[in-house]
């Protein structure tokens, strides 16, 4: 901004001069519309009382000024000023003759030496701000971008809710930093690095930000992207500057964001192991534990890649602690749906313990963005507070996307819609591990679906049984069965359940061993990209022949669940009449009146 201010004030400068050297010059040069004519009729009328003869110094041109009756006063520009003399004095008129003026010094010399003089001091001054910001740039360009706060003002770990354990972790090394003495009594080291590592939205970032505002120390963020640049060296540059800055102001709390933008495993992929990214792991590497000493300084680091993260990196010494930050389960989501509805005025009707329960698999972030939306509906509905209905429309926002009521759907493709998630409300009630209904809806979504059915989950499960899997395939082949026992045909509505149920059922007999035909071996196939830190060429875990008997398998485990799914069907075929003619009626049912459909 600076340099812009000089330039343009130097500039202006410029066109100043240069604009009083075009006046100065154009003084004596111009026109005018009086005429010798004029002048003549003007001594005829006896108009003229004095006329001024000003001659130029290029002779004999000059400039004739008549000084005419009621203060008048007209200009006319001769190229002879002495027969324009001549002429006066013939008509009993004495001019003012002047004299030739002399040469202009300052115009003619001392302007254009100052102009040229002006140009130079001008393009120096320029150049020199360029040389001087561009080595500014340079000398900056190996420096760490690291921000640094000291957590005034900021969240703590109370803000923190449905992370208990992770917290307790986490509350030692504030401990650490705060009391020292007590832990090298006994012989302990601080942990030199903590890796927070879990699915994006799960809370790592917001529990590196509670640690900033607990931790009386200087606490420094960055994210791993701003250490690598296209230029080899400067990542690794960037390393040294942020740890001789922090040596400087230890103890303290270095955090780096999505490490895994610099930490990859090396050797891998297409960029060998000369890229700059490399250079610049190799630094974080010798800084965490080489030769130097950093005590006092704690890495804190967050990922959701562990898996392709350098195994340096990962050994004890330097990150010697990795804390898993899971989804929460049903109370950590009610106590996080706490947190966040503090500053929104709710309802009464509003049960924050039922949306937890409605909500199994969402993450911290999730449940923020579920309670925004229902601001925001509150707020489009002309409301001061937040009732149920919205936090309704919000999850089905949320989880699968905007009710597209306007759209216009022909009454045979509403009816293939009604019997279809009539199926698989049917199966999600009739199986046990897999239900019951929250909500059935035949209203198109924004997501590109017909309609929708919506299991609530009682529980959280911390893994799934074979049985369960079997049931969850049977429930995504319901639409279809259903379809094709009504209407004796079938849609490409189901493709997506039919996709779901094949990668289920695959994934039982070569992921989980639950296959009685394969065994129970491992069998299946590593999936990864290669640009994100795994080997270019893969060789199958088995060969041909098991990879047929895997297909014949997967086939089986559809056919049986089919089977058994459409017995179902096929037994409630009342039921699915009720619930899809009601909901032909009414477009979107709830729990208790598709229950209530068992009772009649």
């Amino acid at each position: 901004m600076k340099s812009n201010r000089n330039f343009n004030f130097y500039f202006l400068i410029i066109i100043g001069l240069v604009a009083l050297a075009a006046w100065i010059g154009t003084q004596n040069t111009g026109g005018s519309d009086y005429t010798r004519g004029d002048l003549l009729s003007s001594i005829e009328r006896g108009e003229v009382v004095r006329v001024t003869i000003l001659p130029y110094q290029q002779t004999p041109t000059g400039e004739v000024r008549v000084d005419l009756v009621n203060n008048q006063r007209e200009t006319m520009y001769a190229t002879d000023v002495q027969e324009i003399e001549q002429l006066l004095i013939q008509n009993n008129i004495d001019p003012e003759v002047m004299k030739v003026p002399g040469d202009n010094w300052f115009l003619n010399s001392v302007l254009p030496i100052l102009l040229g003089v002006i140009v130079i001091v001008f393009f120096f001054v320029m150049m020199n701000n360029q040389n001087s910001g561009s080595g500014n740039k340079m000398v900056n360009f190996g420096k760490s971008r690291a921000r640094m706060s000291t957590g005034v003002g900021q969240i703590t770990l109370k803000d923190v809710a449905g992370l208990k354990e992770e917290k307790e972790d986490l509350e030692e090394i504030v401990e650490f930093l705060k009391e020292p003495a007590k832990f090298a009594k006994l012989g302990a080291r601080i942990p030199k690095g903590i890796l927070l590592e879990g699915a994006p939205g799960t809370g790592k970032t917001l529990l590196a930000k509670a640690i900033a505002g607990e931790a009386n120390v200087p606490f420094f963020t960055i994210s791993g992207s701003d250490f690598v640049e296209m230029f080899v060296g400067v990542g690794a540059s960037r390393v040294r500057d942020l740890f001789e800055d922090a040596k400087r102001h230890a103890p303290c709390i270095i955090f780096i964001d999505e490490i895994d933008a610099v930490a990859r495993r090396r050797g891998t992929g297409l960029g060998g192991g000369h890229d700059e990214r490399e250079q610049t792991l190799n630094q974080l590497l010798v800084e965490m534990d080489g030769f130097g000493v950093n005590e006092g300084i704690i890495v804190l680091a967050a990922t959701n890649r562990v898996d392709i993260l350098d195994p340096a990196i990962l050994r004890p010494g330097r990150f010697d602690r990795k804390i898993s930050v899971n989804r929460p389960d049903v109370g950590g989501r009610e106590d996080i749906l706490k947190i966040h509805a503090k500053n929104k005025p709710l309802a009464e009707d509003v049960d924050l313990k039922q949306v937890a329960q409605t909500t199994a698999g969402f993450t911290g972030a999730d449940l923020e963005n579920l309670l925004n939306e229902a601001a925001i509906m509150a707020a489009k509905g002309n409301r001061s507070f937040i009732v149920q209905e919205d936090i309704k429309h919000s999850f089905i926002k949320v989880g699968i996307g905007g009710e597209k009521r306007s759209r216009i759907i022909s009454e045979k493709e509403k009816r293939i819609t009604a019997y279809h998630e009539s199926g698989h409300a049917i199966l999600f009630q009739a199986l046990p591990d897999v239900g019951p209904v929250h909500i059935v809806s035949i209203i198109p979504t924004g997501r590109g679906a017909a309609g929708y059915t919506m299991p609530l989950p009682e529980r959280d499960d911390m893994f799934t049984t074979k049985g369960k899997m079997e049931q969850e395939i049977m429930v995504s082949l319901g639409g279809r069965i259903a379809e094709e026992l009504v209407f004796d045909d079938i849609t490409t509505g189901a493709s997506h359940d039919i996709k779901r149920a094949t990668q289920d059922a695959r994934s039982m007999v070569t992921k989980f061993g639950m296959s009685e035909q394969i065994g129970t071996i491992n069998y299946s196939s590593d999936d990864d990209e290669v640009f994100i830190g795994r080997d270019l060429a893969h060789t199958k875990s088995h060969s041909e022949m098991i990879a047929g008997e895997i297909d014949k398998e997967v086939k089986r485990i559809i056919d049986d669940c089919y089977a058994k799914a459409r017995a179902i069907i096929e037994e409630k075929r009342d039921i699915l009449e009720k619930c899809a003619n009601l909901l032909l009626e009414k477009e979107k049912i709830s729990r208790e009146e598709f229950e209530a459909l068992y009772v009649e």
